[in-house]
């Protein structure tokens, strides 16, 4: 077991370490919203990275600088099994979605559906010899008992919003938009439940969480990300009642089996 660093925020936990050595020692969370490193095609795309594409002053899309998803896909199906109470949802490319619901469907949680994450503002694509990449995936699968249960009704599975909006924090080169995470967390969570977020980069989800009345657990191994996504974190719990409706349900404590 590798060394681990745990840092509260509010009712919120963050930890520095490895997932998949944490998460057996987390105990139950209501929902795991995450998004693990892409599919080893695109991963190897982006790990190019360095072009100067933005015009507008705010933070270039990095390269990125870890490892693709291919060792890691059935062992956080695994976990996500064994300590999820609801939805487990997990961003992946559109080439990706075949192979996690192949290993969600070979598990002991349901696959439900793929949505998808327009993006108005993605990149051409510059050489002009196809078409560009205008769009993102989400899994959905339950890890309860009985049916399903979110707050949308009939609602599609399609979510527009920026990639590059201007508060964009580009620490981290795969960042989700907040407010994409937010409108993700207010559909599928309710108000006090915990989320954990495995993969938890430069805490986009967490600041999501904050803003909605949600409680979070995020992990990450990389420092730099913990940091940005701790200072991130930090200054949306500052600002939470701005955000939140003025008489939210009185949250539970986190019930954590891990000790640090």
């Amino acid at each position: 077991m590798s060394e681990v660093r745990g840092e509260q925020v509010g009712p919120h936990w963050l930890y520095l370490g490895d997932c998949l050595e944490l998460m057996p020692r987390i105990g139950m969370v209501d929902h795991i919203v995450t998004d693990p490193p892409y599919e080893a095609v695109m991963h190897q795309a982006r790990s190019e990275g360095g072009r100067r594409m933005r015009r507008d002053g705010h933070a270039e899309l990095a390269a990125v600088d870890f490892s693709d998803v291919e060792d890691l896909r059935a062992a956080v199906v695994v976990q996500a099994g064994m300590l999820c109470f609801g939805w487990v949802i997990l961003f992946c490319t559109p080439e990706g979605v075949a192979r996690w619901a192949d290993e969600i469907n070979g598990s002991d949680i349901r696959y439900k559906r793929a949505c998808v994450w327009v993006k108005p503002d993605a990149a051409p694509q510059f050489n002009g010899q196809g078409p560009a990449m205008g769009a993102e995936m989400f899994v959905c699968a339950w890890a309860g008992s009985g049916h399903s249960r979110w707050n949308a009704g009939g609602k599609r599975g399609v979510y527009t919003h920026l990639t590059n909006p201007s508060d964009r924090d580009g620490r981290h080169p795969t960042e989700k938009p907040w407010r994409l995470m937010a409108e993700i967390l207010n559909d599928f969570t309710g108000g006090g439940h915990i989320v954990l977020d495995p993969f938890m980069g430069t805490g986009a989800t967490g600041i999501a969480a904050i803003r909605t009345g949600r409680r979070f657990i995020g992990i990450e191994q990389n420092p730099a990300y913990f940091e940005a996504a701790l200072e991130r974190m930090r200054a949306a719990h500052a600002q939470a009642d701005l955000f939140l409706d003025p008489t939210p349900a009185a949250p539970q404590p986190l019930r954590l089996d891990l000790e640090i």
